[in-house]
C-alpha cells in the first residue's frame, strides 16, 4: 500500500498554516516600530510666552492638540509624537501646555529624546 503524503488534504493544510504564520512573521519583523501622535513644530516652543501668549497663538501656530483634558481645573492641550522601533532607537517629543482662566498659557512643558544638533 503507498500513501501519498504530498498529496494529501492533511499536507495542504499544514503547508497552508505554515506559510500563514512565516507570511505573518515576516509582517511583524519588517514593521517592527509604532507611532503615536503626529508632527508638530517643536522649534516653536521658545516662542511660548506665559501669561502672554493665548490659547489661539498655540492654536495658530502648532495646530490642533493631539489629546486634550483638565488638571486642577485648568484646560491642557497635548502635543505629542511618540515613535518606537524593534530595530532602531526611538524618539518622543512632547509639549504639554496648561491655560488660565483668561485662555493665556500659564505653564507649558517640553521634553524630548531627540539630541540637539
Amino acid at each position: 500500500m503507498k500513501i501519498d503524503f504530498l498529496g494529501s488534504a492533511h499536507f495542504a493544510g499544514l503547508l497552508r498554516k505554515t506559510l500563514g504564520g512565516l507570511i505573518v512573521m515576516m509582517f511583524l519583523l519588517t514593521s517592527g516600530c509604532a507611532t503615536l501622535g503626529h508632527e508638530f513644530p517643536a522649534g516653536q516652543v521658545s516662542t511660548i510666552k506665559i501669561g502672554e501668549t493665548t490659547q489661539n497663538d498655540i492654536y495658530t501656530t502648532f495646530g490642533a492638540p493631539w489629546r486634550t483634558g483638565l488638571d486642577s481645573g485648568m484646560k491642557t492641550w497635548t502635543y505629542g509624537n511618540y515613535y518606537y522601533s524593534l530595530f532602531s532607537d526611538g524618539s518622543t517629543e512632547d509639549l504639554v501646555i496648561k491655560f488660565d482662566t483668561r485662555g493665556a498659557v500659564a505653564s507649558f512643558v517640553f521634553n524630548t529624546t531627540k539630541r540637539s544638533k
